[in-house]
């Protein structure tokens, strides 16, 4: 019998509660309500799951829009802001570690006409707020930071690079797809003006997100043709899989569950750091407490990961599984290919356990001196 699957790649998505899922079915059974978001029982269970997901990040349930991820969601709140702005050259302020879906959407509102600047960041993924306050100008339209990094877990202060934009009237979106759920969000509090989110990384459903849109700020629909979501995201709403985010959202506990996933993640640390050669990749202090991303010199990436295959880790970003480049988040921070190309991210979840942690320590220890062995035993030509 195969040895079963160590899942350690919550961080690309994580499996459904079992109690996410009775709430969906509960949806879709005989007795659940068939008309669309107009039916009252359908209203019912769209705004129960609204006020859930509010509460959870620190929002009025009024604020919250419903879409189909946290990528429809950054690309509503970028699109939308600089729409709305109504300046004639914008200029987007975002950083290089960015989520593609951000990336992506800068680089196709550039291609509108939209100017473009990227913030640096330090070696530890960190962005500082005064550098965030020294590029932002009168055309500055939007800025967006994501909150945790989704593939070294580093943890800006959006709260302090709010204040900066608050200061000079700009409006600040953060992508907090990795961070809702397993950090504290008081969304109100600190002053963000956009905030994108999702279910599938807080074992909620795939397919359905929101976009924290704070009261006043405005923002353009990329969609037309209904009254749904303040006319933000038109369309019949999947009750379902709102259902299925609330409850997901109502179920996340970061003062609870934090601690125990950073438990789970630095035995993990500890373990590895045997490994010769190891780095930790991003900041120690401030990261996330489900993702841990390391290089491993001496060794093929590639090779590394096939020999892994009884474990479920990332390169990098889930996003970008399937492409041979150097993670962009790694070389942002000035690492070699070769140090990009040999990185590995681990991420914890709810499921995750103790034993699975041990499992995999001793194997990528094993596979790491394996493959080490054999490089230091090819021929010169191999590498020739």
């Amino acid at each position: 019998m195969p040895r079963s699957l160590i899942y350690l790649d919550n961080a690309a998505t994580t499996p459904v509660d079992p109690a996410v899922v009775a709430a969906m079915l509960s949806c879709l059974g005989p007795e659940a309500a068939y008309a669309n978001a107009a039916g009252a029982k359908a209203r019912r269970h769209v705004e129960t799951a609204r006020r859930q997901v509010a509460a959870r990040v620190g929002a009025a349930p009024e604020e919250i829009v419903f879409t189909s991820g946290a990528t429809e969601s950054n690309n509503l709140a970028l699109q939308g802001a600089v729409r709305a702005s109504g300046r004639a050259e914008p200029r987007v302020l975002t950083t290089r570690i960015e989520h593609a879906s951000v990336l992506e959407t800068a680089a196709a509102l550039a291609r509108d006409g939209a100017e473009v600047e990227y913030l640096p960041c330090g070696a530890d993924g960190r962005i500082a707020a005064d550098d965030v306050a020294a590029a932002i100008t009168e055309r500055t339209a939007v800025v967006s930071v994501m909150h945790v990094n989704n593939e070294i877990g580093v943890v800006q202060d959006v709260a302090a690079i709010a204040r900066v934009c608050r200061e000079r009237g700009v409006p600040l979106h953060v992508d907090a797809a990795q961070s809702a759920g397993k950090l504290p969000l008081d969304l109100a509090r600190w002053q963000i003006d956009l905030c994108s989110l999702t279910a599938h990384k807080l074992h909620g459903p795939k397919g359905i997100g929101a976009l924290y849109v704070r009261r006043g700020v405005p923002i353009a629909p990329l969609l037309h043709g209904g009254e749904q979501e303040r006319r933000l995201r038109p369309g019949t709403l999947a009750v379902h899989q709102i259902v299925g985010m609330g409850k997901a959202y109502e179920l996340a506990d970061p003062a609870r569950d934090g601690a125990v996933l950073a438990a789970l993640r630095d035995r993990l640390w500890a373990g590895l750091r045997a490994i010769d050669g190891i780095r930790r990749n991003g900041s120690a202090t401030h990261c996330a407490p489900h993702i841990l991303n390391v290089s491993l010199p001496g060794v093929d990436g590639e090779s590394l990961r096939f020999a892994l295959r009884e474990l479920a880790v990332s390169a990098g970003s889930a996003c970008a599984s399937d492409t041979p480049e150097p993670s962009h988040v790694l070389s942002a921070l000035g690492l070699s290919d070769a140090l990009a190309q040999a990185a590995l991210r681990f991420s914890v979840g709810r499921f995750s356990t103790a034993e699975d942690i041990d499992a995999a320590v001793r194997r990528v220890g094993t596979q790491v001196e394996r493959l080490r062995a054999l490089a230091a035993s090819a021929p010169a030509w191999c590498s020739s």
